[in-house]
């Protein structure tokens, strides 16, 4: 007995000698991760809203995606802002929720998808990538859907980024230095899990280079670019394969696709 409390009063101080910042920061991100993935998932709205509010409404599907997206908007952008105001008390400026240098932000957001869309337009090229996304189906043939959706998807990917290369990556920056880029990465492929294989491994070395972005640029806005101007690609060019019904890669392919669009 005099052994265990010896061994808890010793735990105890450990505890008091902990960088508070860095376990608010950790505690914050376990509580809204999980937050996110009980109550404003899909999942969520489908065993709660889904035909119980919304049944037989023909755009049911849409404000699926919509809660989602508002949804973790909140959970993942409004409630660690109140975190860093009501208990970290300090500016949110910075954790990156600023422009920062916005010459170099823009050039290497540039740099990044000039290189990543064509390989988005090759890689779309497998129909079982073209047919996965854009996740909500009924976009593909609905431009103006696709645009609601596309806006909805923003608003996510501000709040993803948010929440791994603003809250994660800076909050731990003083503490880990540059390590911090390799923290923020692994919950960040994590969560990719379940995605294209190649997507999935993809997010490896795309988070390690977001938060290194992040960091020189002190600001998380720009892998709101970089990832909005991905995914964007991602679901433009699979739709517009859907609708053409041409997964080549040649030049021809690509005008078949495109005169989809007009």
């Amino acid at each position: 007995m005099n052994k265990l409390k010896e061994d808890i009063k010793k735990l105890l101080e450990i505890i008091k000698s902990l960088d508070k910042k860095v376990i608010t920061i950790f505690l914050t991100i376990g509580v809204i991760q999980t937050i996110s993935w009980y109550y404003t998932s899909r999942r969520f709205f489908r065993a709660n809203l889904y035909y119980d509010v919304f049944g037989g409404n023909q755009n049911v599907e849409l404000y699926e995606f919509l809660f989602w997206f508002i949804g973790d908007f909140i959970a993942l952008f409004v409630l660690p802002l109140l975190i860093i105001k009501i208990f970290l008390k300090e500016r949110i400026s910075d954790f990156g929720v600023k422009f920062g240098d916005i010459k170099i932000g823009l050039k290497y957001s540039f740099i990044f998808l000039a290189f990543m869309v064509p390989v988005i337009w090759f890689i779309s090229a497998s129909p079982a990538f073209a047919i996965k996304y854009p996740h909500l189906q009924k976009a593909k043939m609905d431009w103006m859907l696709f645009l609601i959706y596309e806006m909805g998807m923003l608003l996510y990917m501000f709040s993803w980024e948010f929440i791994w290369r603003g809250f994660m990556l800076f909050g731990l920056e003083v503490k880990f230095g540059y390590y911090a880029v390799l923290i923020q990465m692994i919950p960040f492929v994590i969560l990719h899990n379940g995605k294209p294989d190649i997507e999935t491994f993809s997010s490896i070395l795309g988070g390690i280079a977001l938060g290194i972005l992040a960091l020189r640029t002190r600001s998380f806005i720009y892998g709101v670019i970089v990832h909005m101007g991905v995914m964007l690609s991602i679901d433009f060019f699979s739709t517009l394969r859907y609708r053409a019904n041409d997964f080549g890669i040649g030049f021809d392919s690509f005008l078949n696709a495109i005169s989809e669009f007009f």
